[in-house]
């Protein structure tokens, strides 16, 4: 179908053309560890040490399969494998114990390779975007001096929704945050869990491997992309429809 210009030099349906509803420019939704810090490895061995504390050891690769989950899912699964059980309490000392311990390590987390960069540049375009972390405030919150963000940048903690990942509640409140339906956003994560979490809040789902699942891994869960790094998502940003010459 034919197009027009118009004297702002935007394409416009022509006259002939059909009436609809222009959809709104794409928003994005971020995980947090894995996906704009490099931290994934400091949960790794934080949740560890925790969990040694108690006598349960553990081999690093099976705890790492569960980054990204809520620390509730996350603690129920490995509990299974190894046949435990603990109470509530004892639940929530281990998840305190796990925080204290990944606090420890804070001075070895960095922003992961082009993040700041990419936030900046969809700010320029005029993208609208939150982060939305499984992780609590307390340890989620200093990532933003990492990323040069203020204080006030939107962002969803587990502290603000029923559940976490792999349910929806964090991305369905990060949009709710922006003020734009999940529909319209993208949900930008490094697990499987994060993508599940993405199709059951109705957002389309872009992986980056550098939380080291695979690239197979992340499609089969459902990414539209999978690129390296924030970095490698950047230099390819318009295959995810955003327009940074305003073209």
């Amino acid at each position: 179908m034919g197009t027009a210009g118009s004297r702002t030099g935007r394409l416009e349906p022509m006259a002939f053309g059909v009436t609809y509803t222009e959809a709104p420019t794409p928003s994005f939704l971020f995980d947090l560890d894995g996906t704009l810090i490099d931290s994934v490895y400091q949960h790794v061995i934080a949740w560890r040490s925790a969990l040694s504390a108690i006598g349960i050891d553990l081999s690093v690769w099976r705890i790492h399969r569960r980054i990204g989950m809520s620390g509730g899912l996350f603690v129920s699964a490995l509990l299974r494998e190894t046949g435990r059980s603990l109470s509530k309490a004892e639940i929530d000392q281990l998840q305190q114990a796990h925080a204290e311990q990944y606090r420890a390590q804070l001075d070895s987390v960095t922003a992961l390779p082009g993040a700041r960069e990419l936030l900046d540049a969809l700010t320029d375009a005029g993208v609208r975007w939150a982060i939305a972390t499984s992780g609590y405030a307390a340890t989620a919150r200093p990532a933003l001096a990492l990323l040069g963000l203020p204080d006030d940048t939107p962002m969803v903690t587990r502290d603000l929704v029923r559940r976490a990942k792999p349910d929806p509640d964090l991305f369905l409140a990060a949009a709710a945050v922006l003020g734009v339906e999940p529909r319209y956003a993208m949900v930008v994560g490094d697990s499987v869990w994060d993508l599940l979490a993405a199709r059951r809040a109705g957002a389309l789902g872009v992986g980056l491997m550098s939380g080291g699942y695979g690239r197979e891994e992340l499609e089969r869960a459902g990414a539209y992309r999978v690129y390296a790094d924030p970095a490698e998502m950047l230099a390819r940003i318009d295959e995810l429809g955003v327009r940074t010459d305003q073209g």
